[in-house]
């Protein structure tokens, strides 16, 4: 690691080439840059080691932004001060990890501070990891990104999915999304063994603040093109399991057909439970999904995600139910 104090843009980019040159790490061909806006409450252990086991499949130059709100005491911002941390090998993985802290008014204006940073020729993706912008497209380094990932679990507003929504813009794409990968398929799958049947409706159980919970209500309405129930279970406020990963959102869902429904029933932690109609219920190995592999998949299709724009649109079709209702 190298530590760049009181630094500037022209500083960083300077020793990122004397390490290129001098040898030190073997040259990496990195395929994207990743900008990381993160705020204080982030848990900075956790997001170092998503950013340096995403490298494994996208090595990356990561330009992680940490804005410090610090005031001087008569009330304006202080001089805009740059420390820098450069990562580069090592814990960093196949990527450059570099980390900046930021206070004064250089936290207004960060698409000036990654753009003397930005690799050439190839694409840039922004990532928050909490409170994302209203509009991610409109902010500034939204503007310069392909591609756009927020992470309404962690967002402090409980609207958080639904201003995503609003404000959709081919790009933008959120963790909570990547977080039903794994169930969609398993569901998907469901529906290909006989009886080959149509849905008549379906009802999703799930925690009332769960953005994961209302994108599957709303891609279900979205494919199936049927009324799709949304049902509170559970009391828990956005749980995370020990390593600080999302729980699973969704407890249950039922799909109706003529001659009977598929069942699919979150048993525990790790395994899920598929039932289609009268017959046993097969278990699966399904865990909790981390929030690298959320991020690598991101980071692995840069073309907008019309299967995440169909369940936002999809979000307007489902109809809240109160429990046991």
């Amino acid at each position: 690691m190298h530590q760049l104090r009181n630094t500037s843009t022209k500083e960083i980019a300077s020793k990122l080439e004397q390490i290129e040159t001098s040898g030190m790490q073997p040259r990496t061909n990195h395929v994207l840059t990743l900008i990381v806006v993160i705020n204080g409450k982030t848990n900075k252990d956790r997001l170092f080691h998503t950013i340096s086991s995403s490298s494994k499949e996208h090595p990356s130059r990561v330009l992680v932004l940490e804005p410090l709100a610090e005031e001087h005491s008569l009330g304006f911002h202080a001089s805009s001060v740059i420390d820098a941390e450069l990562h580069v090998g090592g814990d960093a993985g196949a990527s450059e990890i570099i980390w900046m802290q930021l206070r004064g008014e250089v936290t207004e204006h960060l698409d000036s501070v990654v753009t003397p940073l930005l690799l050439p020729d190839t694409p840039i993706v922004v990532w928050w990891p909490a409170s994302a912008p209203v509009n991610p497209s409109h902010d500034p380094l939204g503007k310069l990104a392909m591609r756009r990932i927020t992470d309404s679990f962690f967002d402090p507003a409980e609207d958080a999915i639904y201003r995503r929504r609003s404000n959709y813009t081919p790009g933008d794409s959120d963790l909570c999304w990547s977080r039903l990968t794994p169930w969609r398929g398993i569901l998907a799958s469901a529906l290909d063994q006989p009886p080959f049947e149509p849905v008549r409706s379906a009802k999703v159980f799930g925690l009332a603040v769960s953005p994961t919970v209302d994108l599957a209500a709303g891609w279900l309405a979205d494919v199936l093109g049927v009324p799709v129930y949304r049902e509170v279970r559970g009391t828990a406020d956005r749980p995370v399991d020990h390593n600080g990963n999302p729980a699973t959102p969704v407890a249950e869902v039922i799909l109706e057909r003529d001659t009977g429904s598929v069942r699919l029933v979150v048993a525990d932690s790790e395994t899920i439970e598929l039932t289609i109609g009268d017959g046993p219920a097969t278990k699966i190995a399904q865990g909790r999904r981390p929030d690298v592999d959320c991020l690598s998949e991101e980071m692995r299709h840069l073309v907008p995600d019309q299967a995440y724009a169909g369940a936002l649109d999809g979000l307007s079709k489902v109809t809240y139910l109160e429990a046991d209702q």
